[in-house]
């Protein structure tokens, strides 16, 4: 990882922990695990917090040498995170076209599954985490339905967490298994690798209290 990438990683840590977005406790996962940790991008919610969310993608996506012509967002957090991340992008000299899918066909007005730019060329699916990949999966098919090649998957934090129980936990995390079966790349602004070193290496004791758990959460469940 570039010098670039490994500073907006340890500022990404930090703005989501300031925006009270990263916490820290005893938190309930998908999985049913209990985590001592939580990322929950629903709280980037309000303008200020959302384009400084966005201007992280941007400049991780351009920071990664990607070569992409435009993003789509899976419903529905990729919807808000694909149009803002189009934003950001275009305010640091690239602009690029977006679209993103609706749940449900539309049988009025435009019609159809997608919403936005026609998809064409490479593209980049921008969502905020991959926990068991489904969405992503889905968009990769809708993309090349259309004739265009998914290239990338982009998201907020990469947990580097191993799927299962506990007597049988996966070899791969979901990250590593979707790279595995589509033959690309998922770039995260931020993974718990990250997040440990900036517990590590802050001077809040209150924040470097959580090192020990984080860390005996990732030996059990980590990649």
């Amino acid at each position: 990882m570039s010098p670039t990438a490994d500073t907006l990683a340890k500022d990404f840590v930090s703005f989501s922990v300031e925006a009270g977005v990263l916490r820290f406790g005893e938190f309930k996962t998908k999985a049913g695990r209990l985590s001592p940790y939580f990322f929950n991008s629903g709280l980037f919610d309000d303008g200020a917090k959302l384009g400084r969310l966005a201007e992280f993608y941007a400049r991780r996506l351009l920071a990664s040498g990607v070569e992409f012509d435009m993003l789509f967002g899976p419903a529905y957090k990729g919807i808000t995170l694909a149009s803002a991340t189009a934003v950001a992008l275009a305010g640091l000299g690239r602009n690029v076209p977006f679209c993103h899918n609706r749940k449900e066909a539309k049988d009025h007005g435009e019609g159809g599954l997608m919403v936005g730019a026609p998809l064409a060329g490479r593209v980049v699916i921008i969502d905020d985490v991959i926990t068991d990949g489904a969405s992503k999966r889905e968009s990769v098919d809708m993309i090349r339905a259309a004739g265009a090649e998914p290239v990338s998957v982009l998201i907020a934090m990469d947990r580097m967490e191993r799927k299962g129980s506990d007597d049988n936990l996966s070899a791969r995390s979901s990250v590593e298994e979707f790279e595995a079966a589509y033959g690309m790349p998922v770039l995260a602004i931020a993974t718990l690798a990250d997040l440990l070193q900036y517990l590590q290496t802050n001077d809040d004791p209150a924040l470097r209290s959580h090192l020990a758990r984080v860390t005996a959460y990732r030996d059990r469940y980590g990649v």
